[in-house]
């Protein structure tokens, strides 16, 4: 049976379909790349921007032409807006067969055997922990030598900001057992990755049983975690996406200091930088906390880069609130930022809160804090110009086969000019002669 998916959204979704792809393909299915090719089509689905819905909606409804020419053709919704909408999208969409939501998506297997032998419309949405401990398989192309893998550690969130449907459609907080954790890194490991990615709503809540609270001082299950996963052999590279400001405690900033394969580079979403617009989303620290935070981490590891989340145009945001947010992001000095135009999204409080902002508002504020990235990222990959940079080894650029490219452990990108024994996972120094804002090159030393 030939099984294509279609993902949309975040990194967990990402991870989501490479583990249902890797299921499937222990039962004796064939992961195909082109919908065409399938018998079996599954879109794994995204709720939090109404924009990634709209695609996922209208992709899945020009699916319906394919169904028509091929009736026996599988089609499957799971993912977020599955959860958020649930068996209304087979009265929507009813050339759709299944939905499931996320606390469900250990099930695929069985759901599609049950799809196939009765031939009927099929919804799972419960909410269950089974799925963060049954997910851990990992799909790798035929023929490829991956050296880069996502690894769930958590799952939902018990934050509830105020503009986030995240807790409704991922469910409460979870977390996996340490040991679970270690031993699929070292699966990963002995499989030839040589860099994990840690992911979860709230990564740095690991290990605290959905305790909405900050650890207590000197404790911090995440940073055990990290020591853990620092002492397997092998593994050259640890890094971990998304951390709730108030988490960083400095047991854990210790561990990204201390531990020799913690990259130096950290998320930290900010998205405001207004006390008053930060109480109105329910984001439980000011933006003095958060300087602190980000501060003790540029005391303790001196060439740590940051990137962020910011929201412009949430509800009641003043031009004296943007500024402020504005300022914080020239005073953190963060090298990349993902800048989102406040949308509502239905269910969540911020929906329906008074003084919505102007749409123009909300776009000439995406465009100055975009102007100042580039600027800012600019002056910072100048000054790395003249020195020289340990890169992990991605694999050939995807704009130009002759060069390759990697990361620094500060997840700068770096292009360089390959020689006979360039290979994927291998750390090697580069020269950096020019850069772009965006880009490092330079040549291999």
């Amino acid at each position: 049976m030939n099984v294509f998916i279609k993902t949309y959204g975040c990194q967990m979704n990402e991870r989501d379909s490479e583990a249902i792809a890797g299921m499937l393909t222990k039962e004796g299915c064939q992961i195909v790349d082109h919908e065409s090719k399938a018998d079996v089509l599954i879109f794994n689905t995204c709720s939090v921007r109404e924009q990634a819905e709209r695609k996922a909606i209208g992709k899945v409804g020009f699916m319906k032409k394919l169904k028509k020419d091929n009736p026996n053709l599988v089609i499957g919704i799971m993912g977020c807006m599955a959860q958020n909408h649930g068996e209304e999208l087979l009265k929507t969409l009813s050339h759709v067969d299944f939905v499931i939501g996320t606390g469900q998506l250990h099930k695929l297997p069985e759901v599609l055997t049950s799809i196939l032998e009765e031939r009927s419309q099929l919804a799972l949405l419960d909410e269950g922990c089974e799925v963060l401990t049954s997910m851990g398989s990992h799909y790798k192309m035929p023929d490829s030598k991956p050296c880069q893998a996502f690894i769930a550690v958590t799952r939902g969130c018990n934050r509830f900001c105020s503009y986030c449907i995240v807790p409704h459609v991922r469910g409460r907080e979870i977390s996996r057992e340490i040991n679970d954790v270690v031993e699929e890194a070292k699966e990963l490991v002995s499989s030839g990755v040589k860099e994990i990615m840690l992911l979860g709503q709230n990564v740095a809540a690991y290990g605290l049983n959905g305790d909405t609270k900050p650890p207590p001082k000197g404790t911090s299950p995440f940073a055990d975690l990290l020591k853990e996963l620092n002492e397997i052999d092998g593994l050259v590279r640890i890094r971990f996406t998304s951390p709730y400001p108030s988490y960083f405690n400095d047991k854990l900033i210790d561990a990204m200091a201390t531990l020799s394969k913690v990259c130096h580079n950290v998320h930290l979403p900010l998205q405001s930088g207004s006390d008053r617009i930060l109480k109105k989303m329910n984001r439980q620290y000011t933006a003095e906390k958060y300087l602190e935070i980000a501060n003790k981490m540029k005391q303790r590891i001196p060439d740590i880069t940051f990137s962020t989340d910011v929201i412009v145009g949430f509800p009641g945001e003043t031009e004296e609130d943007f500024i402020k947010t504005r300022d914080i992001m020239n005073n953190v000095g963060f090298d990349n930022a993902f800048i989102f135009k406040y949308s509502p999204r239905e269910g969540t409080p911020a929906a329906i809160m008074e003084d919505q902002v102007q749409q123009e508002d909300k776009e000439r504020r995406n465009q100055l804090l975009l102007q100042d990235l580039e600027e800012r990222t600019a002056e910072h990959n100048e000054n790395l110009v003249g020195t020289v940079q340990e890169v992990l080894v991605e694999g050939p650029s995807r704009r130009n086969a002759e060069r390759w490219s990697g990361k620094t452990s500060t997840a700068k990108v770096v292009m360089f000019p390959p020689d006979e024994e360039t290979e994927r996972g291998k750390l090697v120094k580069v020269k950096i002669n020019r850069c772009t804002p965006v880009s490092l090159f330079g040549d291999l030393i």
